[in-house]
């Protein structure tokens, strides 16, 4: 039975129903005559409140709104990779086709193709016992990902009949089950799942991998585990897109969700032409094979873009239940915080600090926490790596999205406004960022790398302090006070922030930097270091020691070493010990 009520009142995209609707918390509803989606979210017996996900423009006290029956929630099912979503799985192509540039209110259309055929290779037989999660067909979805149909989560059951191996579209019957209840169950390619519901798992792991991304500053400085989250905040310039289009393009996630969210329509245009001509560079094949894009600008409205956080993890979750790597972008989750402020003002909540709700910390929290390196239901191991770009108005560290972003990450990657003026890129200042998994990582990068490589992190990051330290004389009193051991750190750290921490996004060899190039940089620089301090302790001035262009020199390794031939680093090292002997011999 259909159960319906007329709208009473409306407050942009909140809408209020009088009287005891019927309806669930959270249920999916249409809205009106143009059939609007919203979602209930909020519950008593004398008033429902909805809130809804198109401009409500037009509406009227009176019009009809309809259950739906269920809460929201996306397909799961092959096509959601190489595809452009709204914030409610929508597609925008097939929006655009039916509405033109702007998305036209209640457009209807389905989440993924219905009739397009996937070639299925049925992976089940008559008389096994299934349990949730196990994979019943693999499906080749794009040339880099073979998508893995699975039992939904809640179902187990006897398999009484499969189909052959052949070509099905998403909602035709792969299999039929005999579940523990006796009743027959016909499984598709096909599952919903609601976006505000973690997917279930077996056990957590701890961190112990890292998403290797291939830029020096964040994988060997300030690292994130696979399963792990990190912010990204800076203010309005700064690199907070290009660092996480540098982190999808090159890190070693299998899978990229990206979320735009209530970014600016152009910026999100230009991520969208972007993505879709890169070139995968581990397969030469698009990267949008193993890439989804789900797009909320500024001018969607604003409760979509509350939801649109929660479709991306939601998808990301279904592919880890498949045993992938993914990785979230979310850019940005300050404008969802606007979204949650805007939503709570007109519910008339009571609220915090600058307006934001009483729970924007919960609801971060519960954003975040839904990342993990995960033992899945059917056996295979799969992740969720969060990383959220913050956008503080004015740049301000110190206002609540960051502040309470920085409690549930364990990576926090600090984009300055002065670095980015001076083109130092990324703009990560290494003295405001930090993560939390340096140690949990340190055994794998021993096994994997070199026993050396935490250890000689260490030493740089002791450099760039003390560097710091000394700037605060420097600039009272100048360098020319200081004695040359401590003028001698000053050039060091000079070599480590503009021959390692800087990096050329579009340079073929230093965009991304393997994981041994980046270990043997390391090496060099601190045995520049190890020489030229002997070089100071035998009271040779540093003004000898520049003479020679050795640090420009190894400044310009990064470009000079293609990422093939890590043996000339070799070479390095010898001019280094050739250089000390000259010094020595000129100066006997």
């Amino acid at each position: 039975m259909t159960r319906t009520a007329s709208i009473y009142g409306i407050n942009g995209p909140v809408i209020y129903l009088k009287g005891n609707t019927g309806f669930k918390m959270s249920e999916m509803v249409y809205v009106g005559n143009e059939r609007l989606v919203g979602e209930v979210i909020a519950l008593d017996k004398d008033m429902t409140t909805v809130q809804v996900y198109e401009e409500t423009t037009g509406l009227r006290p009176g019009e009809i709104v309809e259950a739906s029956g269920n809460a929201v929630s996306v397909t799961l099912a092959p096509g959601i990779l190489n595809n452009i979503f709204d914030g409610i799985e929508r597609p925008l192509e097939k929006i655009g086709e039916n509405s033109g540039a702007f998305i036209s209110r209640g457009v209807s259309v389905d989440s993924l193709d219905r009739q397009k055929k996937w070639n299925a290779h049925i992976t089940v037989k008559e008389g096994d016992i299934l349990h949730g999660g196990d994979i019943i067909a693999e499906v080749p979805e794009t040339s880099a990902i073979v998508h893995k149909c699975m039992v939904p989560p809640t179902v187990n059951g006897t398999v009484l009949s499969v189909v052959a191996d052949g070509a099905y579209t998403i909602d035709d019957v792969l299999v039929t089950l005999e579940t523990d209840t006796g009743k027959k169950m016909e499984l598709t390619m096909t599952q919903r799942w609601p976006i505000r519901v973690p997917r279930p798992t077996h056990h957590r792991f701890p961190a112990s991998i890292p998403l290797v991304t291939g830029q020096r500053i964040l994988d060997t400085m300030f690292p994130i585990a696979k399963g792990g989250t990190a912010c990204v905040p800076g203010g309005f310039g700064t690199g907070k897109t290009m660092t996480q289009h540098q982190i999808a393009k090159w890190s070693d996630a299998d899978i990229i969700i990206y979320i735009g969210c209530g970014e600016r329509g152009n910026e999100m245009t230009q991520v969208l032409e972007e993505f879709t001509k890169l070139i995968d560079p581990k397969s030469g094949n698009p990267l949008m094979d193993r890439t989804t894009l789900i797009a909320n600008t500024s001018n969607m409205p604003v409760a979509a873009r509350e939801a649109s956080i929660y479709t991306g993890l939601t998808l990301a979750e279904y592919y880890r239940d498949m045993g992938y790597d993914v990785a979230i972008m979310a850019d940005s989750t300050s404008r969802w915080a606007e979204a949650l402020r805007e939503l709570s003002g007109r519910l008339e909540e009571m609220p915090a600090e600058e307006g934001f709700p009483a729970y924007l910390a919960s609801r971060l929290s519960a954003f975040y926490e839904r990342a993990g390196m995960m033992h899945n239901l059917n056996g295979t191991d799969g992740s969720v790596s969060i990383i959220g770009a913050v956008s503080p108005q004015g740049g301000d560290f110190s206002e609540p999205v960051t502040q309470n972003t920085k409690r549930f990450v364990r990576c926090f990657w600090g984009l300055d406004k002065s670095l980015a003026y001076s083109r130092h890129f990324p703009a990560i200042h290494w003295l405001t960022s930090y993560s939390e998994y340096l140690l949990d990582l340190a055994p794998w990068y021993s096994e994997h790398v070199s026993p050396k490589f935490v250890d000689d992190r260490n030493r740089l990051m002791a450099i760039l302090n003390q560097e710091s330290s000394l700037m605060e004389i420097v600039k009272l009193i100048g360098s020319d006070v200081l004695p040359d051991d401590q003028k001698l750190v000053l050039e060091i750290a000079k070599v480590i922030r503009l021959g390692f921490l800087q990096q050329n996004a579009f340079h073929k060899d230093d965009t991304c930097v393997s994981l041994e190039k980046q270990f043997k940089m390391m090496e060099v620089i601190l045995h520049l270091y190890r020489k030229s301090r002997d070089l100071i302790t035998m009271n040779m001035p540093i003004s000898v020691l520049k003479e020679e262009n050795i640090f420009e020199r190894v400044i310009a390794m990064k470009y000079d070493v293609p990422n093939d031939r890590l043996d000339l680093f070799d070479n390095y090292m010898k001019d280094i010990d050739a250089f000390y002997d000259r010094v020595m011999e000129r100066n006997a």
